[in-house]
């Protein structure tokens, strides 16, 4: 991954910032383990400006406030870190992890509506609800949301897929996908290669390729027709999954509402086979 100076310095180019702005940019670019983690006061009180030039020097980069940029910053900064280097930044957060955890991620839910950007969900959700078949990629923990988004969508009658056996087997699923069908890449912190291959290899096919990931711009991102960012920092050693499986739900729901009857049609056809199958208790 490329380091936080390298990605600061290529968001500013072009850019025209003042004086101020350009002290800020400085911080940013040579400070990221700082600037990840302070609040807007306190990256203007080092950089010797006021909090008002880096809420505009954020949105000159791009993002629509301090909170989006730093939660980039964040990001970029825990995905350049092994798993006991993030557990070390964590171990002294909090007396209680429990109780940490749980509020760690309301915090993460509560920035994911604040930094969300909701035209891409709804663009991922009409891309599986139109497609003709859709597959889904994920790898270790984040198998968790994209299992999710497998089995409720195909609840709902959808072609959806889990390309969860890698190597030889993920290929053959791949050189089914074309023109009309979807891939959707759900990754966090560090990025397997296959998970970016499957992705190039499906948006070269003609597939719309979607990505839920920490990252606005990676080595993944630059792959997607849609993109959205998730925040996942968690307490311990990896990333809290509660924003991404809201995401998650929230594209189903809006796949629920765009396909109407043909979504109900589908859940009573289902539940019919699971009487018929008799799958639940009494």
């Amino acid at each position: 991954m490329e380091s936080a100076e390298t990605w600061v310095r290529e968001r500013t180019d072009g850019a025209v910032l003042g004086p101020k702005s350009e002290r800020v940019v400085h911080l940013l670019a040579t400070q990221a383990e700082f600037t990840s983690f302070a609040s807007a006061s306190a990256v203007a009180g080092r950089a010797g400006v006021d909090a008002a030039t880096v809420v505009r020097t954020a949105r000159a980069l791009g993002f629509s406030g301090w909170p989006d940029l730093r939660l980039e910053l964040r990001n970029r900064y825990l995905s350049s870190l092994r798993a006991n280097e993030v557990l070390n930044e964590h171990e002294d957060a909090a007396s209680d992890p429990i109780l940490h955890a749980l509020r760690s991620d309301v915090d993460n839910v509560t920035l994911a509506i604040r930094t969300i950007d909701v035209a891409q969900v709804r663009a991922i959700a009409a891309a599986i609800a139109g497609a003709r078949r859709t597959v889904v990629v994920a790898s270790g923990s984040f198998l968790g949301p994209a299992h999710h988004l497998v089995h409720s969508a195909g609840f709902m009658g959808l072609d959806v897929e889990f390309g969860i056996r890698g190597g030889t087997t993920l290929v053959n699923t791949l050189t089914r996908l074309g023109p009309g069908d979807c891939l959707v890449a759900i990754n966090f912190w560090r990025l397997p290669r296959e998970i970016r291959d499957a992705t190039e290899i499906a948006g070269a096919a003609g597939a719309t390729t979607c990505v839920l990931t920490d990252l606005r711009r990676s080595a993944l991102t630059e792959l997607a027709d849609h993109v959205v960012t998730v925040p996942c920092e968690g307490t311990s050693h990896f990333p809290s999954l509660t924003a991404s499986m809201a995401v998650v739900h929230a594209i189903l729901a809006e796949i629920t509402r765009t396909l109407g009857d043909r979504a109900r049609d589908a859940m009573r056809k289902t539940e019919d086979f699971w009487q018929r199958m008799n799958l639940m208790c009494d």
